[in-house]
């Protein structure tokens, strides 16, 4: 089997960007269209609880394209690799959280700029690529990482 050329890897790569994106639009309309409809319903005094509840289900569906659209090629199969996969893009996600928000931490506590505008720049632009980078390298490297791609990169 031939090695696959630099070209053909950076179609692939660039095509799971593409898809990768388009879900993650997606998802963040998904999350926006839960929360303010958790909030104008069932929860107009709970922003949190709103919160949690958009940003899981949004995740869920964001889990389950990329599983089966982004990273299809490269999917586990079977109950334990699935909930594996599953666990590792949760973790995945709380650690790209994580990275919004030590933008927005350093920004506001320790840089002092605290004005609704910088807090948005930093937590919801700066904090929000970044933890969108390393999800991709995530999903890509760890989550959906079947033995069989990695066998087969490796006998390449």
């Amino acid at each position: 089997m031939a090695r696959p050329t630099v070209a053909s890897r950076l179609r692939a790569t660039a095509t799971q960007l593409a898809s990768f994106g388009a879900i993650g639009a997606v998802c963040f309309l998904i999350d926006l269209g839960v929360y303010n409809l958790l909030r104008a319903t069932v929860l107009p005094d709970g922003p949190i609880a709103a919160k949690i509840v958009s940003a899981v289900v949004a995740t869920a569906v964001a889990w389950l394209a990329n599983r089966s659209i982004t990273f299809r090629s490269q999917r586990q199969v079977g109950r334990k690799e699935t909930l594996r996969e599953g666990l590792l893009f949760a973790v995945t996600n709380v650690v790209g959280l994580g990275i919004a928000a030590a933008c927005l931490f350093v920004s506001h506590y320790v840089l002092g700029f605290t004005s609704t505008l910088a807090d948005n720049v930093a937590g919801n632009g700066v904090g929000l690529v970044l933890g969108t980078v390393f999800r991709f390298v995530a999903y890509k490297a760890l989550v959906f990482r079947s033995t069989d791609a990695h066998a087969k990169e490796h006998a390449a």
